[in-house]
């Protein structure tokens, strides 16, 4: 009987893996700083995180009123990722619980790779300098594809990068976009609970956790050995 492919656990990155939103939230109130304009609190960036940093940027704009309605989105997202990208580690960090998560999963023999709507080199950059880039095997950025979640593809061509199949494959996310992904991707999905994401966008998860400690079993429900 041929070997099984190997299992792989694909993860989001902002509010899934990482606590980001004091490096973000920081970033957007020094840009916002920059126009002018008045800052913005964490609870209320909070909801405007998960579909990458152009429409981060454009909530951004769009919260603060008629104040920016001539400022140039295009400009404004430069100026984002310029600042933001060198102190994107100023103020994250990991949650609770993600390096014994990776190394529980490493260890029962899964495969592991990032899938972000962060451009790819900033998301490189983060795991390289937490220390936790070692533990993946690929990771798929909001610019690594023509495509970004939710469609399935991008999920899929991190899945493929990695040397996975969807059939094999769960994907963990705290966004409806993560879900949507999955769902599309004919992958087991899993709603992060601790991260960013409304309690509704749970909604179409195959699976749903409180902790990223909790993964490891759950995975191992979902696909056992």
């Amino acid at each position: 009987m041929p070997a099984l492919p190997p299992r792989l656990a694909v993860f989001d990155m902002d509010g899934t893996l990482i606590d980001s939103l004091p490096d973000l939230s920081a970033c957007a109130c020094r840009l916002l700083h920059h126009y002018g304009l008045p800052p913005i609190t964490p609870d209320a960036l909070r909801p405007m995180i998960g579909d990458g940093v152009g429409v981060l940027v454009r909530r951004l704009l769009a919260h603060a009123g008629d104040a920016a309605r001539d400022i140039d989105p295009d400009d404004a997202v430069s100026r984002y990722m310029a600042d933001y990208t060198p102190h994107s580690t100023d103020l994250s960090h990991p949650f609770t619980g993600t390096r014994a998560t990776l190394s529980a999963l490493k260890g029962a023999g899964w495969k592991l790779a990032v899938c972000t709507n962060k451009p790819v080199a900033a998301a490189q950059h983060i795991l390289r300098v937490m220390k936790l880039d070692p533990w993946f095997d690929a990771v798929g950025g909001g610019d690594s594809f023509a495509v970004r979640k939710p469609d399935p593809r991008h999920l899929l061509g991190t899945i493929e990068m990695a040397g996975g199949m969807p059939e094999r494959a769960i994907m963990v996310g705290d966004h409806r976009n993560d879900i949507a992904a999955a769902t599309g991707a004919h992958v087991r999905g899993i709603f992060a609970r601790w991260g960013y994401g409304a309690p509704e966008m749970e909604a179409g998860a195959t699976a749903g956790a409180d902790s990223i400690s909790e993964i490891p079993h759950i995975a191992r429900d979902l696909i056992p050995d």
